[in-house]
């Protein structure tokens, strides 16, 4: 399975798809775009050997000109799951049409607690004593699609994002890459009986 990843920083999540899953069980990283000519994560993919490019929201008319450039992009390069590995854009429906059930994301909360930016100091402003990390698909709400796979880590005496960064993020770069592995397997579906259900088939 061909997978592109989107990435607007730093790009840890991006290189633990490149240590644990690119070229292991029938998976290939073939494209990496940010929305940011600066972002370390482009230097990773480089680094790699990955294709990469730019896709600033200064150079299109709208984010929809942009995305379907992105799509198109990703589409040459025969990508067959889009990875948002801390790509900081919604994307717009056009490009969620190309590539229909074939988007994820990780996020670093609960879903469906504490979706959008800024995940963990909501969290920590309501004072809640568990904390995770969620992969699922994307849709066009924000964090909104259904879950595919969720850790959780009870942290009852956090008290900065810091703090908690540095527990969630071992989670994040175990849990995509899992995710991505599971997917290119064939092993996760819908359930018919209920969409926002993803079932995980167990290993044989």
């Amino acid at each position: 399975m061909n997978v592109g990843v989107l990435a607007s920083g730093a790009g840890t999540n991006l290189q633990a798809l490149l240590d644990t899953v690119d070229g292991r069980d029938g998976v290939s990283v073939v494209a990496v775009g940010s929305d940011q000519p600066d972002a370390r994560a482009l230097e990773r993919a480089a680094a790699a050997g990955v294709a990469t490019r730019v896709f600033e929201r200064s150079g299109f008319a709208d984010r929809t000109a942009r995305d379907i450039a992105m799509a198109e992009w990703l589409s040459g390069m025969g990508v067959e799951l889009v990875v948002l590995a801390g790509y900081m854009q919604l994307l717009s429906p056009g490009f969620l049409e190309r590539f229909p059930d074939a988007v994820i994301n990780v996020h670093p909360a609960l879903l469906p607690s504490f979706g959008g930016l800024e995940a963990v100091q909501q969290a920590l402003d309501y004072g809640v004593k568990v904390f995770g990390v969620t992969v699922h698909f994307v849709d066009e709400g924000v964090d909104t699609g259904p879950v595919i796979l969720q850790r959780a880590v009870e942290l009852p005496d956090a008290s900065s994002a810091d703090e908690v960064f540095e527990r969630l993020h071992p989670i994040e770069h175990e849990l995509l890459p899992e995710a991505v592995r599971l997917i290119a397997r064939g092993v996760v579906r819908r359930d018919p009986s209920n969409p926002r259900r993803v079932i995980v088939e167990p290993a044989l």
